[in-house]
């Protein structure tokens, strides 16, 4: 996809809809001359829209947005197994849909989804509090209640309201490349970077301990993807075996920590990539993959393309 056409973005507000997930992708792609999206927000009709938690959305346009709109943001709401959207919101979403615009919910957006019919065959997730409603009102949907969010292509869905930022920011990754990705993380002050395979937050029963220290391990690692990092290494540094490291780190991010390790560096080269005009060897030598041909290899792996053709795209022009 190029990165320098104009995207648009429209953001449907339905009755009760929670503020943060309206406001995380009306902020996240405002429009700015830094970022290449015009943003609508729309509701069934234009003017006011009831929401939840007391507020009231003014919205300027009506259904004719989606008709309009590239990605079109589907917000949580109250009490989203209890009713589906209007069908004349659900055949918008569907006629969007089949002319190419891709749909995304956040946390309970994805029941409104998940009526159009669209999700059905396919994995979904949504807030943890709602993961057996929506099992039970749409059985063909593979409800996946464990992660941050699952792209499926055209049809994305997320857990609760802050991973709705998770969300927005792996839009704009695949849209215009980690640079811009990471700038708007730093404008939200946002981790930067959390797979869709990271476990939602649920509750125990027994607080897990090593969250936190795992997460300093993550940090720590990124500063030295350059240096060999291996599961023993690793495990030292949180100060556990590599067998329990191994286990909860799986449980924390979805990935065991090599996977981890190599998708982080993968990320590292697509930053240079962009914003850099260091050759493919030596950016091999600075994430800690050796050679250009094993970041070749891993490159097109994990992302489906080589490196020179993700510089065509995402360069920054320097």
């Amino acid at each position: 996809m190029s990165a320098s056409r104009l995207r648009r973005v429209a953001v449907l507000v339905l009755e009760g809809a929670k503020p943060l997930d309206v406001g995380i992708p009306a902020q996240v792609f405002s429009t700015r001359a830094s970022m290449p999206y015009e943003v609508r927000l729309c509701g069934a009709a234009p003017g006011l829209v009831t929401g939840g938690d007391g507020l009231s959305y003014h919205v300027a346009h009506g259904l004719d947005a989606l008709a309009w709109a590239d990605i079109v943001f589907i917000p949580g709401y109250r009490r989203p197994d209890r009713d589906d959207p209007p069908r004349a919101v659900v055949d918008a979403l569907i006629a969007a849909h089949r002319r190419g615009a891709r749909l995304a919910a956040i946390s309970t957006g994805a029941f409104a989804l998940a009526a159009t019919g669209l999700l059905d065959g396919k994995r979904a997730t949504t807030h943890w509090h709602y993961t057996r409603a929506l099992m039970a009102g749409h059985p063909r949907v593979q409800v996946d209640e464990n992660v941050l969010f699952v792209d499926e292509g055209s049809v994305l869905t997320s857990a609760g309201a802050a991973s709705g930022i998770d969300l927005c920011l792996h839009v704009l990754r695949g849209d215009l490349g980690v640079a811009a990705s990471n700038h708007a993380a730093r404008r939200l002050v946002a981790a930067p970077y959390r797979s869709g395979g990271q476990a939602q937050y649920v509750p125990r029963s027994v607080p897990e301990p090593h969250g936190e220290r795992f997460a300093d391990t993550r940090a720590w690692a990124l500063h030295r993807l350059h240096e060999p990092l291996t599961l023993e290494i690793l495990a030292r540094q949180a100060a556990v075996s590599p067998r329990t490291f191994s286990r909860r780190f799986v449980e924390e991010t979805g990935y065991t920590p090599m996977q981890w390790v190599m998708r982080a560096r993968i990320d590292m080269a697509r930053e240079l990539l962009e914003r850099s005009q260091r050759g493919v060897e030596q950016i091999a030598a600075d994430v800690g993959l050796g050679t250009g041909a094993n970041l070749r290899l891993h490159f097109h792996r994990i992302l489906g393309t080589t490196p020179t053709e993700y510089r065509r795209t995402f360069a920054q022009g320097e």
